[in-house]
């Protein structure tokens, strides 16, 4: 059983949920110095950073491990794939089928056990069919990163809901600084997911999937990748904005980060497609992780 659980995880790859959750950690202790300063939140204890954790944690594992179900023979065709745990025999697809509806189950479950507001709970299924739906986006839309770009931008407003529900019913423009946060999640992850499918191109002209890549070009879809994290860099700027309680050291972040997603993109080129694993995942690890540490810095010192 745990041999089954570690191929599992190795194969939703769980390792990069912190992609996602230092989004969705920084919304939150936004929703907690907003509520602090304002007075107007509820108490936030242990509870709900713990539901916070479990709800990111579950909704990535379903989501993933049924991206992986529906693509498995699509996998089995893709040299680049083919080794993956179902098509390469090494998981059933009713051991992922369980693991995916069990973490489905956690997923809502923990919108009622731990969140202080029922809204999470009322979003919790849409929010599920969103994220699973993802996985048939290539197969009718080149727009299918970013669609993934959308899915990871309901970490922070979700979080954000999840700490000031009460106030985003009571005056929904209390949701804008986790939507401009998301929005910037949305053109990271469509970026950062634009260059990992230019691996793919040729695959995918024969099996007529979708994808920028397909349809531009690998260097217009690197060049509309830019774009999308030029577009990342500015809306992360603007965030203290409508936020105001970020300062210096969350700005500091932000340059940061746009010095990363300059050296990510020198990392790959059109006639060098050798190191986006680096790109895709070291660098932005770094990115996600070290504007949390700016932001908490900012907020909580």
């Amino acid at each position: 059983m745990f041999k089954r659980l570690r191929l599992i995880l190795e194969m939703i790859r769980f390792s990069h949920t912190l992609f996602a959750l230092p989004f969705a950690l920084l919304a939150g202790v936004m929703a907690w110095s907003e509520s602090a300063r304002s007075s107007d939140g509820v108490a936030i204890g242990w509870r709900p950073w713990l539901g916070i954790l479990l709800c990111m944690v579950t909704a990535r594992s379903a989501a993933m491990a049924f991206n992986r179900l529906v693509d498995r023979r699509l996998d089995a065709q893709n040299p680049r794939t083919a080794k993956r745990h179902l098509p390469a025999g090494l998981l059933s697809t009713g051991s992922v089928t369980a693991f995916t509806a069990a973490s489905a189950v956690g997923f809502v479950a923990s919108t009622l056990l731990f969140l202080p507001n029922r809204l999470p709970l009322y979003f919790s299924l849409p929010v599920l069919a969103f994220l699973c739906g993802y996985s048939f986006a290539k197969r009718f839309t080149s727009l299918a990163h970013f669609w993934l770009g959308a899915a990871l931008m309901l970490a922070p407003v979700s979080a954000w809901i999840a700490l000031r529900g009460a106030a985003v019913a009571a005056h929904p423009a209390d949701l804008l600084p986790a939507v401009v946060l998301g929005a910037a999640v949305l053109l990271w992850v469509a970026g950062f997911d634009i260059i990992y499918a230019c691996q793919d191109v040729e695959f995918d002209r024969q099996a007529k999937l979708a994808s920028i890549p397909v349809r531009l070009g690998v260097p217009g879809a690197l060049r509309l990748a830019a774009a999308c994290h030029l577009g990342m860099v500015v809306l992360l700027a603007l965030l203290p904005v409508v936020f105001p309680l970020l300062g210096w050291i969350y700005r500091s972040g932000v340059m940061a980060v746009a010095v990363l997603l300059v050296y990510e993109h020198w990392l790959v080129r059109p006639d060098d497609l050798t190191r986006v694993n680096v790109a895709f995942f070291n660098v932005n690890a770094v990115v996600s992780i070290g504007l949390l540490i700016a932001g908490m810095l900012d907020l909580l010192v």
